[in-house]
């Protein structure tokens, strides 16, 4: 036991890193924003995302496209703005892109324009591989199923437009 507890001491901090070597640190950057909200669905859907990347790719993918898609609502409820009973994700972050002035054709320089027509493009890229390659639907005869890089791609991505997003919404409260 002595032994044991010696090597182990040894090598912790090596193991320390092997475990988060699935992390991202745009995974903290998330979470802070994140926990700044009052919306405790938010939060465990964003956990499950993150738990999901290399265990579950294509149920991190389907939750990637949720968390767009709560966001989305989030802002759209704060602002009462009603988006209907089944709208997809790409109504949803025009009419949130439009409140938060973030759509392109709101702006004249055109890097803005670029980036913002960017933004557009992967919401509608993530619904789309949630769509295709997610655990929302089935799949036929052929069928792709996506890697844990996918999975963290479309997480990471997802968390970046919801930070954006919840930014861009708490400057305009103030």
């Amino acid at each position: 036991m002595e032994r044991e507890n010696y090597i182990y001491s040894e090598f912790k901090e090596l193991l320390n890193v092997l475990e988060r070597r699935n992390t991202s640190p745009l995974d903290q950057v998330v979470e802070l924003r994140i926990n700044e909200l009052s919306s405790d669905y938010i939060h465990q859907i964003w956990q499950k995302a993150l738990e999901r990347r290399v265990t579950d790719p294509d149920g991190a993918i389907t939750l990637a496209r949720t968390l767009l898609e709560s966001t989305c609502k989030y802002i759209l409820d704060e602002h009462q703005i009603d988006y209907g009973n089944a709208p997809d994700i790409n109504q949803l972050y025009r009419l949130v892109s439009k409140e938060l002035n973030l759509a392109p054709s709101q702006h004249t320089e055109q890097t803005f324009k670029q980036i913002l027509g960017g933004c557009s493009s992967v919401i509608e890229g993530l619904g789309s591989l949630r769509n295709k390659v997610g655990d929302a639907h089935g799949q036929g005869k052929k069928n792709f199923k996506p890697a844990s890089r996918h999975a963290e791609l479309a997480v990471n991505l997802a968390g970046t437009m919801s930070v954006f997003l919840f930014s861009t919404w708490s400057l305009k409260e103030k």
